[in-house]
């Protein structure tokens, strides 16, 4: 679109639209409709404004100054376009990742920031002096000797957000598997056999409190999105089935992302979507394995050498000379020695013709080729 948009803390100010809108992530109609007004109210003379969600609650004198500090903007914006005619020339440019963050998402919810580069943390207190002045000594600088990520336990953070494998405080442990499709959790028990309960369906109900309080944290940290299936561990009791759903359904309501949510089903599923606002932070920091492109298998050894037999027989005619030899990676040439050696040694009666296998340790596993010699 040709249309400038000036994001600000609160609100979004469209200096060549005259259009009025308020988040849809902002849950309470009536809120909504009180935002509305307020914007309608102090609306500038040109353009239009749209309520983003981090304004719910906000008081008019807020919204204001956010407005006010965004019709500036676009007035210096217009003036430098003024003193120079000739493109090209930069306007104005999106703030950079670090105080972008601060707009965003330092809010009230958030107790500090820590930095740990003393020329951001200056830049990043002026930023936080203009738009939120009571909210200065919320910054920190970083001076530590170890790294900032080791010193807050984020290296490990991620370590975990990464693993396929989630443990519970109880022993029990969720499996978190991400397919195109949809995403997996399965909740396992574990070790956890409850002690000193001697009520099974105590202990389930337990190992199930204990997942959904996991599970609802990691999908905002693996910013997990689209159909998500939670396979929870089965209860007889409908009630206790209701106190899972009703726990996860208040855990989600901290989610800024728009969730719904299903009963537990007889099998003990729980369907749920979660709107997907940008990738999950696996597909980010992983990229697709290159030896086995992305499916998490390899063809067996046996399966290959057996392949490298039949694919003897189809090209022998081919193949010129008096042996055939075939280079395949060392794994599989040890099969064919071994295991195979009465089907190698059948083959060679069958084509009457020497069959020489040749180790290739830079090849794929999978990788094979055949030569006449």
């Amino acid at each position: 679109t040709s249309h400038v948009s000036l994001p600000g803390r609160y609100v979004v100010y469209m200096p060549t639209i005259d259009h009025i809108g308020v988040s849809r992530r902002i849950g309470s109609d009536g809120e909504r409709q009180r935002l509305r007004a307020a914007i309608d109210a102090m609306k500038p003379p040109k353009g239009g404004l749209i309520v983003r969600t981090v304004a719910e609650g906000l008081t008019k004198k807020q919204l204001k100054a956010d407005i006010g500090y965004l019709v500036r903007l676009w007035g210096e914006i217009v003036r430098k376009r003024e003193a120079h005619p000739k493109p090209p020339c930069t306007l104005f440019t999106e703030l950079d990742l670090v105080l972008r963050t601060a707009r965003d998402q330092f809010t009230d919810d958030v107790e500090r920031i820590v930095i740990d580069d003393k020329e951001r943390y200056e830049q990043l207190c002026r930023f936080v002096a203009t738009f939120m002045p009571e909210r200065v000594d919320c910054i920190e600088l970083y001076e530590g000797s170890e790294p900032i990520f080791d010193a807050y336990g984020i290296e490990d953070e991620i370590s975990r957000a990464l693993s396929r494998k989630v443990p519970l405080p109880s022993g029990g442990y969720l499996v978190i598997d991400q397919a195109e499709a949809l995403t997996a959790i399965d909740v396992n028990t574990g070790r956890f056999v409850g002690k000193g309960s001697k009520d099974l369906e105590e202990t389930i109900l337990k190992t199930n409190l204990e997942a959904v309080e996991e599970i609802a944290y990691q999908l905002r940290f693996r910013n997990l999105g689209g159909l998500i299936v939670l396979d929870v561990i089965d209860m007889d009791r409908p009630a206790n089935r209701e106190k899972i759903r009703k726990r996860l359904n208040e855990l989600l309501q901290k989610d800024k992302a728009h969730t719904t949510l299903n009963p537990v089903s007889d099998l003990g599923l729980i369907e749920m979507t979660r709107k997907r606002t940008r990738e999950s932070l696996g597909r980010v920091l992983h990229e697709p394995c290159f030896y086995c492109d992305g499916t998490g298998q390899l063809q067996s050894r046996t399966t290959v050498a057996l392949e490298i037999l039949r694919q003897i027989r189809r090209e022998h005619r081919s193949l010129t000379g008096y042996q055939v030899v075939v280079n395949a990676h060392p794994a599989v040439v040890d099969v064919l020695k071994t295991e195979e050696h009465e089907a190698l040694a059948a083959a060679e009666n069958r084509l009457m013709r020497r069959i020489e296998v040749v180790a290739r340790r830079e090849y794929h596993i999978e990788q094979f080729d055949l030569q006449g010699k």
